[in-house]
């Protein structure tokens, strides 16, 4: 039932007369002509259609990563009957995706008709693993078609709980290692990502040891312990994961200081002794009660005088909702388990599981990732 109009809150008030005039055809129409609102009726209504239009462009960006488009451009412009030689596909399709990508400024087209990198692209080729993300997305695409279904959890399978079995599987620490290699190989480049920036943002050299937990491969492991030379190093994940580190380790010649251990951090003990514990784009992976029984163990793991370090996107971050709610909240659940967190959410669930009161560290990129910290002592 609805309160009464005069106990209506002055918000409530406002959005409906607000909503009100921008859904009449007639005040659109006025709002498009008058030179105080013209500027602000077309942007708005950009926004609108990029709203209506943003699988389509994600399409597009999909078939320039998956035809090499921005490698082939990289070398030198190119016409159109050229690229449609080197890409496979017949001239008039060729010029339809360039056009489509000079669109999104992922080409440029040049005066002599021929093709360049776009500042997009060129920022896109400069980063593989936003590559290797896209390239991925096209399961992604495929659980999405049907977004209604997906809400309502009509109990299939979907493709990205597939590519990653663990979120879904009552015994993750059993899976083999062929079913690893796809999600870890993604893992270990978008984790190279973020490392450096949790770095910037929380230098580790106060510490003596880190325990990586939900590591991976060791790429985030790898870049501590380059940085901080006298760091000894722990990691732990899923054994056929963790049998994937040991290369990377010795390349980066750390191996002699890291000790890895294998196992599920929900029911196999973690290791003790560190006095930082890291969890990398981890929480946000779980739901609730799963995510608080893993910040418990940790907590019972770290040293009294030890800190724990999170990394994640996170929900509600400024400037950056769209990736916090909209693509991590629906990526998360095609996924099957998880959902991004405001930092007051994870806060109290930090605080919850026996952490002192957290801190937010400033990071360049937040909408990639954000970084929290607190302290083993909660007094």
């Amino acid at each position: 039932m609805q309160p009464p109009a005069a106990r209506r809150s002055w918000q409530e008030r406002w959005l409906r007369l607000r909503n009100r005039l921008i859904g009449d055809a007639r005040f659109q129409r006025w709002a498009a002509g008058f030179p105080l609102t013209r500027r602000i009726a077309a942007r708005r209504t950009r926004a609108l259609f990029d709203l209506v239009a943003g699988f389509v462009y994600s399409q597009v960006l999909a078939a320039c990563v998956e035809l090499e488009l921005f490698d082939i451009l990289a070398e030198a412009p190119l016409s159109p009957a050229a690229v449609a030689a080197r890409v496979g596909l017949g001239e008039a399709a060729t010029e339809r995706l360039l056009k489509a990508a000079a669109s999104l400024d992922l080409v440029e087209p040049l005066r002599d008709g021929r093709y360049g990198l776009g500042q997009a692209g060129a920022a896109l080729r400069g980063n593989p693993a936003v590559r290797a993300m896209i390239a991925h997305h096209v399961m992604l695409y495929a659980d999405l078609a049907d977004p209604v279904a997906l809400l309502r959890g009509d109990g299939k399978t979907t493709k990205l709980a597939g590519f990653w079995p663990y979120a879904a599987s009552p015994a993750p620490e059993t899976i083999p290692p062929d079913r690893v290699d796809a999600y870890s190989a993604l893992m270990a480049q978008s984790q190279a990502l973020v490392a450096d920036e949790v770095l910037d943002a929380y230098p580790l050299d106060r510490h003596r040891c880190l325990l990586d937990i939900g590591g991976g491969e060791g790429v985030f492991l790898t870049a501590a312990g380059r940085r901080t030379p006298r760091l000894r190093l722990m990691l732990f994940d899923l054994p056929a994961v963790v049998g994937r580190a040991p290369p990377r380790l010795a390349a980066a010649g750390i191996a002699e200081r890291t000790t890895l251990f294998s196992g599920s951090f929900f029911t196999d003990p973690l290791p003790a002794g560190a006095d930082v514990i890291s969890l990398v784009r981890v929480i946000h992976d779980h739901d609730d009660e799963a995510a608080l029984a893993l910040l418990r163990r940790a907590r019972e793991a770290l040293a009294p005088d030890g800190r724990l370090l999170i990394a994640e996107p996170m929900s509600g971050t400024r400037g950056a909702a769209p990736a916090g709610d909209a693509y991590f909240g629906f990526y998360l659940a095609a996924m099957g388990s998880g959902r991004p967190r405001t930092p007051s959410e994870l806060s109290a669930m930090v605080q919850r599981a026996g952490f002192s009161a957290p801190r937010l560290l400033a990071t360049r990129t937040p909408l990639v990732i954000r970084v929290m910290i607190a302290d083993a002592n909660s007094k």
